[in-house]
């Protein structure tokens, strides 16, 4: 059972979510308008689950040197097989990128040598990780995106007894905190209950304080206004010490856990599911494998809001869902039958 603000609620977990060192969880994927490239905690509840399959291959490295490609391969291998996760599908331009800037900061010279420190000194592979996530994000950014959630998905909202929206690569918080405050505006809240999940353990914690830098309030209320805002933003935190402390309300139905999408599995049903500029990270097998997680887990006519830059066309999934609003990347399924199930690569 999982305890969120006094109410016990069952949710259907994957393996990587229960045991392995007991699961935070407070009252709570790239350059993320609110998400984050997953990068999981070292030994702690983001490893695989023991019925999750691997990736059948590693990514490929077009265009670097055959040894070099061939070190990366085996460095990526050798994490997944160690510690269990999975980066062997990422972009490889992007983890070929942040590879290398581990390796600098290491002071490494070949991708072997990184090998074997991160093998064997774990605070290296944390380190690792922290390279490998990506928590460029803000509170409504985007606004035009969240004035369209207003005016386009909240009527269907309100026509459910019960609200279930997950956050996945949630990076540290900021779009759930601005998703709760939209909720709250429209009366809708108190039968809200939102899933924050990210596979970095830090980014996780940040988000669960509801602290943010006060520099970058004039920002997020310049985006709360132009994203339909109807109070004074001020009223959602409390400036103290150059930091601004959310109200605890706004944590009250969120749930924030560590979730791995190139590895875990569905672990609820939900009326809306945002994971904006994360997809742009993955290949074209992890891609796939990540959208029939999402078409899993929607319920019928449920809402998908992908980045600007991600899209569903010429994908599998694609004619199960409609278009709300093409250029913010919104999609509700159509409840048609899901499409059939491809059995290679990133399934």
């Amino acid at each position: 059972m999982i305890r969120m603000s006094g109410i016990y609620e069952r949710v259907d977990l994957p393996a990587s979510l229960e045991g392995g060192g007991g699961l935070a969880l407070a009252a709570s994927g790239g350059e993320a308008g609110g998400g984050s490239e997953p990068a999981p905690e070292v030994g702690g509840p983001g490893r695989r689950g023991s019925t999750v399959a691997a990736a059948e291959a590693p990514a490929p490295f077009a265009g670097v040197p055959a040894l070099e490609r061939l070190e990366m391969e085996l460095l990526l291998e050798a994490i997944f097989r160690h510690y269990g996760y999975d980066f062997r599908q990422y972009a490889p331009s992007s983890l070929r990128r942040r590879l290398k800037k581990r390796l600098e900061a290491e002071g490494l010279s070949t991708f072997s040598a990184l090998q074997d420190r991160v093998l064997h000194e774990p605070a290296s592979m944390e380190a690792l990780l922290r390279d490998m996530s990506v928590n460029v994000t803000g509170m409504f950014r985007d606004p035009t995106f969240f004035r369209a959630l207003r005016e386009k998905v909240v009527p269907m909202l309100r026509t459910y007894p019960s609200i279930r929206i997950w956050h996945a690569g949630c990076a540290s918080g900021e779009e759930v905190y601005a998703m709760a405050i939209l909720l709250e505006e429209e009366g809708l809240y108190e039968r809200a209950r939102l899933y924050a999940t990210d596979m970095n353990s830090e980014a996780l914690e940040r988000a669960r304080t509801g602290i943010f830098p006060i520099a970058r309030m004039r920002e997020y209320t310049t985006n709360y206004q132009q994203g339909g805002g109807t109070r004074s933003f001020s009223e959602y935190y409390t400036a103290s010490y150059g930091a601004a402390l959310f109200h605890a309300r706004l944590r009250e139905n969120v749930l924030f856990a560590q979730h791995n999408l190139a590895t875990d599995t569905s672990f609820s049903e939900f009326n809306v599911i945002l994971c904006r500029n994360v997809l742009i990270y993955f290949d074209k097998d992890l891609k796939a494998r990540t959208l029939r997680l999402f078409g899993d887990s929607l319920s019928s006519l449920g809402v998908l809001c992908l980045g600007r830059r991600e899209s569903l066309r010429f994908t599998t999934v694609e004619q199960e869902f409609e278009e709300i609003d093409p250029k913010e990347r919104i999609y509700r399924r159509t409840g048609l039958p899901r499409a059939p199930r491809e059995t290679g690569g990133g399934g």
